[in-house]
């Protein structure tokens, strides 16, 4: 692989070098820059042909080199004839100006290395296109080596010789002497084009009507370049010395045989002995085979045959062969009128434009794109027939590739876009531009159709002619998936809109909505509601086919799967719309079928999809009544079982005994299982509706009248008080107090909540300083042994004085055993059993303190009603005995001794605390 590019790296840089030194110093290159080297041609094919380009003007350009190296073999006098004779041919063709022969645009440069000239652009010698390679760059360029001639081609090509010839012969009274294959020259559109009059003979006598030319003698020691090829050399220029029109007529007639027979000439000559071997041939001429000839086309056979004739006279001249029927073919006529078109008026050429799509179809595409496009488009620049060669270019470019089309029919078809005058070809180009679109927008570039193809679609959409309107608007949806949206959303929907409101003409506003109505697939669902929908509402027009238009694009648009009509819209303003368009009078009776159809068909889907939404809001609020209700029924129930029992306040109270243990272990299983089930697999819906119990429950539990408040037990002192020095502080102001106030309300019997609530914290043991005998009402204390704890659910009930009933219980000296409630402290405190903790008896006969009588006789009791209730839960009796008063026994104010472990943990209160307990005593 290394090996191949760097062999083609050699080769090119070889060729370049070649290139390079042969035509570096040569003033040419001054005006024209020197390309690649493409064919060769000319006297025994020693031009090479580049393509090149002028310096000024871009134009293209082939430049035809002779390198001086070629003639370093030979002596300097034949050098300088070789030389000489190359300048004659090249100066002669110079000044003949004819469309057959090569048209020179630069003439004849020398310099020290080379000779140099430029042409017409050049594809190929013809020498080149039958197998003859001589002089062409290494490898053989593809398109050369693979070009095939058809049959057209050879037709015309021959026909066009013929027709130099025939300039020639009549108008310049010139024999060229030397036509051969390597002198027929290929332009870049097909065209055969004559040179090579380096053995050209002119008339001695051009005036007269009978030429005469003098030809030299054949001079075999000349170099090869110095004489014409004998091969293609009428006998009698050998034999006799003669020559004239009918001599390259005979060169003719070796062409055409060369042309059918792969380059092949009729006879080979031997250059060294060359009158013996047209001795030979002159004898197989006057006996031809008809096998030599097998190969040429039957109806041009005799031709030929009468060409390779070796009486002159016999020979046809140029212009009867011009006209022989083989030449009457369709394709060679057609390139033929082709080359005479600038002969032609325009009404001349409008006719043969107009039958021209008819012969297109028949000729190969190489001679449609490269020999009969360049000449169409050159029409362009006449404004009055670009709608004749319009249709002709659009119909070769569908069978151009896109390539092709870019490359060579797009740069002429651009300014063609833009057009505007004269109006009437302009609207004529329009027309058939828009009847072509799906072709432009096909093969044209995006940015080609943004900047020249729809700019004129919206032109015709603004066109003063309804019939280009119309047509654009039918056309427009054959190619609407092909325009970008934007340019569709920005440019062409407001176009079409304009058209619609604008216009008088009825079609035009009905091809409008018929044309939204085929592109509404290609818009967003949004700009449709936003920008079409209500566009329809402005529509003035209230006739039959403009309302079914309307109705048609409310249809599309509702039963579109892409689209759809929220039914907010449709009940705000689709169907108002269309109701009101429904009652007009130009309608018929199936017409307002289909708009009733509609109608309902539109209220049936909002109806359900209302109906859908409302059932859903419903079952939403449904399900939510009933979250609620589980909720509550859920923390009532949890609020039932929070709340305790009689029998379990004491266990509550007396968290320390083995039964409450229990009891709070299973309770605290309970609670540790909780998260347990929380931690379950649970769906969405689950867990918002957990979320939902739950954020209930808790609203619900921060409610003060469901929740009852737990006291946080104060701490206690570090030291405690003396209460009885407070005691007697806060005693000088009782008596100020009148013991006969205004009874208060009796408490309910078995309430555990007093009308006067207790601030005292329940729970705690607190004798207040009294004698424990006193007559003070008890019953409610909650006692629990010394410790923190909560005690919920608790109140201390706190019974209003009764002094008239001091002497009624004073005989009452039973003590109550309350060892059986030993059990319920807590088995790490020191046990104190309750016989202890119960009052000592009183003396027998202590009298009361001499300062009671001073009450006098006892009063009606507030409190009767619950005198006769059961024992307290100290085992206290209800009811004020006469030894236990504190007013009447001062002596009593000392602190009885605290029974083991109260310090601990119910220490004594503060003195607020006292105050407080007092205040609810006495009121």
């Amino acid at each position: 692989m290394e090996s191949m590019l760097n062999k083609l790296k050699s080769t090119v840089t070889k060729v370049t070098a070649d290139m390079t030194s042969a035509v570096m110093g040569n003033p040419v290159t001054r005006e024209f820059e020197v390309g690649r080297h493409i064919a060769s041609g000319g006297p025994g094919m020693c031009w090479r042909i580049y393509n090149g380009t002028k310096k000024s003007t871009k134009q293209e350009v082939a430049v035809f080199v002779f390198d001086k190296k070629m003639v370093d073999k030979y002596q300097k006098f034949d050098k300088d004839q070789i030389i000489e004779s190359l300048k004659r041919g090249v100066q002669q063709l110079t000044r003949l100006r004819h469309p057959r022969l090569l048209t020179v645009q630069h003439p004849l440069e020398e310099s020290r290395d080379c000779l140099a000239f430029c042409t017409e652009p050049v594809f190929a010698s013809l020498s080149n296109v039958l197998g003859q390679w001589d002089n062409l760059p290494s490898p053989v360029p593809t398109d050369i080596k693979d070009y095939k001639l058809y049959d057209v081609e050879t037709k015309y090509g021959l026909l066009q010789i013929s027709e130099g010839l025939s300039f020639l012969h009549s108008g310049v009274k010139m024999v060229h002497g030397n036509l051969c294959l390597e002198n027929v020259i290929l332009n870049k559109s097909g065209a055969w084009k004559i040179m090579g009059f380096d053995f050209s003979i002119s008339s001695t006598n051009p005036s007269d009507a009978e030429p005469k030319y003098s030809c030299k003698e054949w001079e075999p020691n000349l170099p090869p370049l110095c004489l014409p090829n004998p091969e293609y050399l009428a006998p009698e220029y050998i034999l006799s010395v003669s020559c004239d029109a009918a001599s390259d007529m005979y060169s003719l007639g070796v062409v055409m045989h060369a042309v059918f027979n792969e380059g092949k000439s009729v006879f080979q000559v031997n250059k060294h002995d060359i009158f013996k071997s047209f001795s030979r041939q002159l004898d197989q001429l006057s006996r031809l085979s008809p096998t030599m000839l097998n190969k040429i086309p039957e109806e041009v056979r005799e031709h030929v045959k009468m060409l390779l004739s070796v009486t002159p006279n016999v020979r046809p001249d140029a212009d009867q062969m011009t006209k022989i029927p083989f030449f009457d073919d369709v394709g060679a006529v057609t390139l033929a009128y082709f080359d005479s078109l600038f002969q032609r008026d325009n009404l001349q050429k409008s006719q043969f434009y107009k039958n021209l799509p008819k012969v297109l179809p028949k000729l190969p595409k190489r001679v449609v794109v490269y020999r009969i496009l360049p000449a169409l488009t050159s029409e362009f620049l006449n404004p009055d027939m670009v709608p004749f060669v319009l249709p002709n270019v659009l119909l070769i470019a569908e069978e151009c590739t896109k390539d092709e089309y870019v490359r060579l029919i797009l740069p002429d078809l651009s300014p063609v876009f833009k057009q505007q005058e004269p109006v009437q070809a302009s609207n004529m180009i329009l027309l058939i531009f828009l009847q072509k679109m799906d072709l432009l927008l096909t093969k044209t570039p995006p940015e080609d159709i943004k900047n020249s193809v729809l700019p004129m679609v919206y032109r015709a959409l603004e066109a003063p002619s309804i019939q280009i309107q119309e047509l654009c608007l039918n056309i427009i949806p054959t190619f609407a998936n092909l325009i970008e949206y934007p340019s569709m959303k920005n440019a062409l929907i407001p176009r079409i809109k304009s058209a619609c409101l604008q216009t008088s003409s009825l079609a035009v506003r009905v091809n409008s909505l018929v044309c939204l109505g085929k592109i509404l697939e290609y818009l967003d669902k949004w700009y449709v509601i936003d920008e079409i929908l209500p566009f329809l509402q402005q529509i003035p027009s209230r006739e039959p086919a403009v309302l079914m238009g309307v109705l048609g694009i409310y249809k599309c648009t509702f039963s579109h799967k892409k689209l759809g009509i929220p039914k907010e819209h449709l009940a705000a303003k689709s169907l108002p719309h269309l109701v009101s368009l429904s009652i007009d009078n130009n309608l018929n009776l199936n017409q307002f079928n289909s708009f009733m159809a509609v109608i309902k068909d539109m209220l049936t889907r909002m109806e359900a999809e209302h109906k859908t939404k409302l059932e859903q809001l419903h079952s939403m609020q449904e399900q939510q009544r009933s979250m609620t209700i589980n909720t509550s029924q859920t923390n009532q129930s949890e609020e039932t079982k929070r709340t305790p029992s009689p029998g379990n306040q004491i266990d509550d109270v007396f968290g320390g005994s083995s039964g409450s243990a229990g009891v709070n272990g299973k309770a605290n299983g309970n609670s540790a299982s909780a998260p347990q089930l929380n931690r379950m697999s649970l769906t969405l819906e689950e867990k918002q509706r957990l979320a939902k119990e739950q954020e209930q429950a808790a609203k619900l539990r921060n409610q003060p009248a469901l929740a009852p408040q737990s006291i946080k037990p104060s701490t206690p002192s570090a030291q405690a008080k003396d209460l009885t020095s407070c005691l007697l502080n806060n005693m000088t102001s009782l008596g100020s107090l009148s013991l006969t106030s205004p009874p208060r309300p009796g408490l309910i019997q078995g309430s555990t909540i007093s009308a006067y609530p207790s601030t005292t914290p329940m729970g705690s043991m607190v004798s207040n300083g009294y004698n424990p005998t006193m007559g003070f009402q008890t019953g409610g204390l909650g006692m629990r042994p010394p410790g923190p704890g909560l005690y919920g659910g608790m109140a201390t009930t706190t019974s209003t004085p009764n002094f008239g009933a001091l002497t009624h219980n004073q005989g009452s000296t039973n003590t109550p055993d309350m060892s059986v409630l030993d059990s319920l402290f807590t088995s790490n405190k020191p046990k104190v059993s309750l016989n202890q903790m119960a009052p000592p008896k009183p003396t027998p006969g202590t009298t009361a303190t001499p300062w009671l009588n001073q009450f006098g006789s006892a009063q009606p009791s507030q409190t009767a009603p619950m005198q006769g209730s059961p024992l307290a839960m100290g085992g206290l009796t209800s009811g004020f005995g006469m030894q236990a008063n504190p007013f009447f026994s001062p002596q009593n104010f000392s602190q009885p001794t605290a029974a083991p472990g109260m310090n601990a943990g119910g220490g004594l209160r503060h003195s607020s605390s006292v105050n407080n307990d007092l205040k609810d005593l006495f009121g």
